[in-house]
């Protein structure tokens, strides 16, 4: 029996089967949507497909239905003012990484498509189109001859697709639960009395846990029932088959010992079993879950409202999905800038940890650049949208975290390899028990039965099918979680090659807060934080927590870019860069400053640097006992490197 070209699946008989030129041998095809999709993949030049979809270990493709009817999409088609139209669609059917390249790049081959992007956790496949050229029809038809199917995108229900699922799983969990303490109490009460229990009573007790456990089985193994039926469906085994086999013989054949009043019934193993099982897969649910929430948290970002200024010069707002190319934004102080894009005029100061995860803010000029997602610290901004949605930065950070969750670590894909062999040996391992116990040891089709049963359950993968996806979908959504992206799948198995280990700075060796970095007056530092209460500026706010009894001042005013005055008793005080409160200081400071300027008084400088973790010293220390050539790299100055270096005992250093 030879398998379907494209998706896989067994072929025999085919229904179609081709010869390719050059005496190749002859491939086959399923049915008639698959030799369509082979086709147009090869045509389109992207057999690479198949390859990488092998390397994935992804048994079988998605199979093309060419009687379903597409959805009707162009009410959901949104036009920009530069005359690019944009749709989101759903996806469903993507397996690994091989299906988000061969989607992509197929439409991309597409005429009139300026760009796809598609995310693998949130399945949303966004387009930019030239409506002239070619319709969401035709984009969402090339889509479904590959094999996939397309709705239009809808985040709320697909959120509510995954809440229904974990409520699912955690009822049947309940009563699995509720069942196997039931059954398990009668269970031992038929052991303790055994020796002189009558038959009349033992059965009775058999028959109310008959009772329990039959309905809970039939409810609670929902979830591994569908999965079996599924791939029997698709002629093919997964681990949820011999799971079901066990789970159904088991009460089957306790069944058929109770009503021949048999000593020994099952009832207890077989609810107990599932009952740890769906233990099992709503943990794993539970995992996969959170780590999307950190995709979710930075696309929240991404989400709302944004302001912009139309070509009459009327401020209004609009959802940031309808931000295009071109448009004006208005970026409030304390807001998040909603696209990327170029600052206009002016000047401003912008918190861009999200991108560096330097704590200092950042200085921006006119037609600097700015990225979605960091924090406007300073004036206003108008700033020119230059991308937006899928094509940001913002985005892309999204979509590498999608792509190493989602991805295959070299020993996951030797988990599914392995999984997907213990289906068939598990099977013929139960039948070469039940063959040898019935048909050379003679004991009886019944107890034979029995122990095939228990090879089956005894040999039930949970910790293979569970433990290491669910160590890395949780490994990588706790990572991110704490600041640490992973960009790649098997980026954790690399660690163990690691003879060098090189650490940032801010945030990572050190807290990332900055904190007064010398003694100063503690009269100016009261006058000082006063001044600095009402702002949001990191220096302000650093300047506030090393006093914090001290009352904010009124009618302070900001000046972006250069810091804060105040019409004090004696006069306008000022409090920010060295050149704005009239000080002259010859080239660049290793280490931010504020300083402080008052009618009558000398200036003060406020000097300001991050500290150490309380765990750094050890933390190289252990490292390079261990062997570890630790370095530090950083884009900070070189005086406030090399500082942090001689703290935490690192010789070598880049700045």
């Amino acid at each position: 029996m030879s398998g379907c070209a494209h998706c896989g699946r067994p072929a025999s008989p085919p229904a179609s089967v081709s010869a390719p030129a050059g005496g190749a041998a002859a491939i086959s095809f399923c049915c008639a949507g698959c030799e369509a999709a082979h086709a147009l993949i090869q045509g389109l030049g992207l057999d690479r497909y198949y390859r990488q979809r092998a390397l994935a270990a992804i048994e079988s493709g998605p199979r093309p239905d060419p009687a379903a009817a597409l959805p009707e999409l162009e009410s959901f088609v949104r036009t920009g003012v530069d005359g690019t139209a944009r749709l989101h669609l759903l996806v469903e059917g993507i397996q690994c990484g091989a299906c988000l390249w061969l989607i992509e790049a197929a439409l991309a081959r597409l005429p009139g498509v300026v760009s796809a992007r598609l995310a693998m956790t949130t399945r949303r496949l966004a387009i930019s189109f030239r409506a002239g050229e070619t319709t969401a029809e035709a984009v969402a038809s090339r889509v479904a001859a590959l094999g996939y199917r397309v709705a239009p995108f809808d985040p709320d229900a697909l959120t509510t697709a995954s809440e229904r699922g974990g409520r699912e799983l955690l009822r049947c969990l309940a009563v699995a639960g509720f069942a196997a303490a039931n059954v398990m109490l009668l269970s031992v009460a038929i052991w303790s009395g055994h020796a002189d229990m009558s038959v009349a009573l033992r059965d009775l007790l058999h028959w109310v846990s008959a009772l329990i456990a039959l309905p809970a089985i039939a409810y609670a193994g929902r979830p591994f029932f569908r999965s079996a039926l599924a791939a029997l469906k698709s002629r093919r085994t997964n681990m949820d088959v011999p799971i079901s086999l066990a789970i159904i013989l088991t009460p089957g054949m306790s069944l058929a010992e109770t009503l021949r009043h048999a000593e020994h019934a099952y009832f207890d193993s077989a609810v107990t079993l599932l009952f740890f099982l769906l233990i099992g897969r709503y943990l794993d649910h539970r995992a996969r879950g959170r780590a999307r929430g950190a995709a979710e948290r930075l696309l929240a970002l991404g989400k709302g409202a944004a302001t912009v200024i139309d070509e009459g010069g009327r401020i209004r707002s609009i959802p940031i999905s309808r931000l295009e190319p071109g448009m004006a934004l208005l970026v409030p102080t304390g807001a998040r800038v909603a696209a990327d894009g170029v600052l206009k005029q002016g000047q401003g100061e912008l918190d861009v940890s999200l991108i560096t995860g330097e704590a200092a803010p950042q200085r921006i000029e006119a037609c600097g650049r700015v990225f979605a997602g960091t924090l406007n610290l300073g004036a206003p901004l108008r700033v020119t949208v230059t991308a937006s949605g899928e094509d940001t930065l913002l985005a892309d950070i999204v979509r590498m975290m999608e792509a190493a969750e989602q991805g295959r670590a070299r020993h996951v894909a030797l988990a599914d390899r392995v999984a997907r062999a213990y289906a068939p040996v598990v099977h013929l391992l139960a039948l070469c028990a039940f063959l040898y116990w019935f048909l050379i040891a003679g004991i009886g089709g019944r107890d034979a039965l029995m122990i095939a049963v228990a090879v089956l359950i005894v040999t039930c993968p949970c910790a293979l099918a569970l433990a290491v996806p669910t160590v890395q979908v949780a490994a990588s959504g706790r990572l991110m979680r704490l600041g640490v992206l992973l960009k790649s799948a098997d980026g954790l198995e690399r660690l163990a090659a690691v003879d060098t280990v090189v650490l940032d700075k801010t945030g990572t060796l050190t807290l990332g807060r900055l904190e007064l970095a010398d003694p100063v007056d503690m009269d100016a530092l009261a006058r000082a934080a006063a001044i600095a209460g009402a702002s949001t500026h990191p220096l302000a706010r650093a300047l506030a927590r090393a006093c914090p009894e001290v009352p904010a001042a009124t009618g302070t005013r900001e000046a972006p870019g250069c810091g804060i005055e105040w019409e004090g008793p004696s006069g306008l005080v000022r409090l920010g860069r060295a050149e704005w409160c009239g000080i002259a200081q010859p080239g660049s400071q290793p280490y931010p400053e504020l300083w402080l300027a008052e009618p009558g008084r000398a200036p003060v400088r406020f000097r300001f640097k991050d500290r150490l973790r309380p765990d750094a010293v050890d933390t190289v220390t252990a490292l390079t006992r261990e062997g570890y050539d630790v370095r530090l790299v950083s884009g900070d100055r070189i005086p406030a490197v090399v500082s942090m270096a001689r703290e935490a005992g690192i010789e070598t250093w880049s700045a």
